[in-house]
């Protein structure tokens, strides 16, 4: 399959589209490369594909900024937790039934569209930050072990601190480029690294980056607002799709 010009098409594209909406709207790129590898493979194999522009998009936004330290201090709990959860619940993804990591990726794409087109206001007092990051860390790293998605619930808790704008995207990157170390982690230690997919993976960088950057124009001359809401949408399908895919 990975020899075939379909193949290759279809991976320009995608991540072309994955680093468009990462561009527009700071995040999605994983959500939607695993979203859309996963009509075409399984999960695992999804997850490897992802890896290489998955670190190189998410290192360049938690780069950005002089919040590094400081978040780093204030949340490495959380980060511990995601990073550890995520390793060692990857077993769920690779040995599972892919028709079963099939449905739970669909289900948490679909609830994390859902959670996000509804936009609940919701204010975490700081009192409680210590005891629920590490909790949330946990959750999230169980989540993207079982699923490769690692947006929930890390993203929602993460607004819900009423950061600034400026530290909330760097945390972001931050959260996902320890995710995605976990996730290439995990499939070394479950015996399921693949030195080619490694290959097929680096190639993806590119189109990635070009998304990334028509994104960043795109969003100078449209409603940022409007346009995660046609991707939100577009992605509760697309975990609709999945979810109920072992039964059409």
């Amino acid at each position: 399959m990975y020899d075939s010009f379909f193949f290759w098409t279809v991976l320009v594209l995608v991540f072309l589209l994955a680093g468009l909406v990462k561009g527009v709207t700071g995040m999605g790129l994983p959500t939607v490369a695993m979203g859309l590898m996963g009509l075409l493979m399984s999960p695992a194999e999804a997850v490897a594909m992802l890896l290489m522009p998955s670190l190189v998009t998410n290192v360049w936004q938690c780069a950005s900024g002089g919040h590094a330290l400081p978040l780093l201090r204030r949340f490495w709990p959380m980060l511990l937790a995601i990073a550890l959860a995520t390793t060692f619940g990857m077993g769920v993804l690779v040995y599972a039934d892919p028709t079963k990591t099939g449905f739970a990726l669909g289900v948490a794409l679909l609830l994390y569209a859902l959670y996000a087109l509804l936009a609940p206001s919701v204010q975490v007092p700081a009192r409680w930050e210590r005891l629920l990051s590490p909790v949330i860390g946990l959750l999230t790293g169980l989540i993207t072990g079982a699923t490769g998605v690692f947006v929930m619930p890390a993203v929602p808790y993460l607004q819900a601190l009423n950061l600034d704008k400026d530290a909330l995207v760097q945390m972001l990157g931050l959260s996902f480029t320890i995710s995605t170390l976990a996730l290439g982690a995990g499939l070394y230690w479950q015996g399921a690294w693949q030195l080619g997919l490694f290959g097929v993976s680096s190639w993806a960088i590119a189109p990635a980056l070009a998304g990334m950057w028509l994104g960043q124009l795109l969003r100078a001359r449209i409603s940022a607002k409007r346009f995660k809401q046609i991707f939100l949408v577009f992605l509760s399908l697309l975990g609709l799709q999945l979810a109920l895919g072992p039964w059409l």
